[in-house]
């Protein structure tokens, strides 16, 4: 009997010694590309950034019901002059490699992320200085009142100073070289996971963090993500069980995932508008006919290209309803947008025409035009159905269509004469738009997407006045004047906002969030 017992103990020890293992729950995941680096400050990408925040954390970041900020590495903050705020870190939080969080972390990443390496100035605009009061404390002093600094804390996260400095990556990658450092395949953050693997263009494998400090109820134990590039394999992948999530299904495939009794999708629209720039900026345009001068720097052929565009039928046609036109380059829940911005100009193919032959292109001309093909719903075939409008009104774009990885720096490097880009804005504040894609060229963030090199005095004036206007109604009018500004120069060209559906199994929980990116806190696997 004694025996028997023992060997009952030992077995019921076995039992609970595999019972972890038992209860794991894999996340296994997909959308057409892969992120484009785990380094946090180099590459400010949508998909990058939602993946980041699953290793790294910020001092505050939002709350996926409420979508205002909360705290998160911070336990809280406070104004102590309209330039100074301080912020207390919160106790006990510790690297996954159990070093623990200091405010010298917090300067050092906030340095880093204003560093001319780095892709996030435009989230450090209005700062000064960061100041480490004591271990556990630190102000950031501005150059002048910031009323949306707290927005713009969500996108910067906080990285080790020690794990870079002995890393040898202090500065962040730069996106427009093939150069590496230590932190573009490798991370080291504080968040509820931490890197296993990542295969670029293969497989990211995620797992918990034995030092997480933070109290979260998701189950998840593992997250698996594999870009899938085509459509119809991804959705296969899901149907098959290989995949239990899908971040963007193709508008074709989803009446037959709504149909589908073991799977669900769910809606939401997003804060994310697309659209093309020009570039307004070279003498003579490479690639095209037209020879010893620049036809995009001229506000008729822009607004003949507009208008040879019809969005009604890239929304019923190519968009399958998932996409809401739109004549300016913020979402609705952004602020500073009104309806009045929000108006397209009429699609008129002849009025284009018209337009081109005034401005001494009767004939029309040849351009170049690049695109993703693996970033925004449905993105290439948007770009092929464009390129046959503008045809018909006589301009011949040479479409390209690039992968994510490659797109984004070759689009920097001011390579393209017409390319598409999508915009989301995580401070839901106009200011990030304006000053990113239509502020002249600069420093600190200005114009760090503004690719088409658009110029404008007027414009200008407005984004630095808002950036330290303090009086909210003043402030919500020159949004508002630089978006009508934008529209009145056709500075880019508008299409639509993205309707973004997710499709999942029926056993997977996550809450939809207008950026497109999951909340890693609240996956569940049931």
């Amino acid at each position: 009997m004694k025996l028997k017992l023992a060997i009952l103990g030992v077995a019921a020890a076995a039992a609970l010694a595999v019972s972890p293992a038992a209860m794991a729950k894999p996340f296994k995941w997909s959308s057409s590309s892969d992120i484009p680096t785990l380094d946090i400050h180099s590459q400010n990408n949508a998909l990058g950034n939602g993946v980041h925040a699953a290793i790294y954390e910020s001092l505050v970041y939002y709350n996926s019901t409420t979508f205002k900020p909360e705290p998160l590495l911070a336990s809280s903050w406070r104004e102590i002059s309209p330039t100074q705020v301080r912020f207390n870190l919160r106790a006990g939080v510790k690297f996954s490699d159990g070093s623990s969080l200091t405010a010298d972390d917090v300067v050092f990443s906030i340095n880093r992320a204003m560093s001319k390496t780095s892709n996030y100035q435009v989230y450090t605009q209005g700062i000064d200085r960061v100041v480490k009061v004591n271990d556990n404390t630190v102000d950031f002093i501005m150059k002048a009142p910031n009323p949306v600094l707290i927005n713009q804390l969500t996108e910067l996260r906080i990285m080790s100073k020690a794990w870079a400095e002995k890393n040898k990556s202090v500065d962040p990658k730069d996106i427009r070289t093939k150069d590496e450092t230590f932190s573009h395949r490798n991370a080291m953050g504080t968040g509820p996971y931490m890197v296993k693997e990542w295969q670029p263009d293969q497989r990211l494998v995620l797992v918990k963090n034995p030092n997480y400090s933070g109290n979260i109820p998701t189950n998840v134990t593992e997250i698996i993500y594999t870009p899938i590039k085509a459509d119809a394999t991804r959705i296969a992948a899901l149907l098959s069980g290989e995949v239990d999530f899908v971040l963007d299904p193709a508008p074709q495939d989803l009446p037959r995932l709504r149909s589908g009794a073991s799977l669900k999708v769910i809606d939401g629209v997003e804060s994310r508008t697309i659209f093309l720039g020009m570039d307004q900026f070279r003498e003579e345009l490479p690639g095209s006919n037209v020879k010893g001068k620049n036809p995009l720097k001229d506000l008729r052929v822009r607004k003949a290209l507009y208008q040879a565009i019809d969005s009604d039928t890239l929304n019923r046609v190519t968009m399958r309803g998932l996409s809401q036109p739109t004549g300016t380059i913020v979402a609705p829940q952004v602020n500073g947008w009104t309806e009045e911005v929000h108006k397209r100009l009429p699609y008129d193919p002849e009025g284009a025409k018209r337009l081109l032959a005034e401005a001494g292109y009767p004939q029309g001309f040849e351009v170049d035009f690049a695109c993703p093909n693996n970033r925004y719903i449905n993105d290439e075939e948007i770009c092929q159905a464009i390129t046959a409008m503008w045809a018909r009104a006589g301009v011949r774009a040479k479409l390209r269509t690039l992968p994510l990885v490659t797109y984004f720096p070759m689009i920097q490097r001011y390579e393209a004469s017409i390319y598409m880009l999508g915009w989301g804005v995580p401070t839901y504040d106009s200011l990030y738009s304006l000053q990113s894609l239509v502020r002249t060229v600069g420093q600190g963030g200005d114009g760090n997407y503004n690719v088409g090199r658009y110029s404008n005095q007027r414009m200008d004036y407005i984004v630095d006045r808002v950036k330290a206007e303090t009086d909210l109604p003043v402030r919500n009018r020159f949004l508002t004047e630089g978006l009508k500004l934008s529209n009145d120069t056709v500075s880019h060209i508008p299409l639509h906002n993205q309707i973004i559906p997710w499709a999942m199994k029926r056993n997977i929980d996550v809450v939809h969030r207008a950026d497109n990116r999951i909340d890693w806190r609240l996956v569940k696997v049931n």
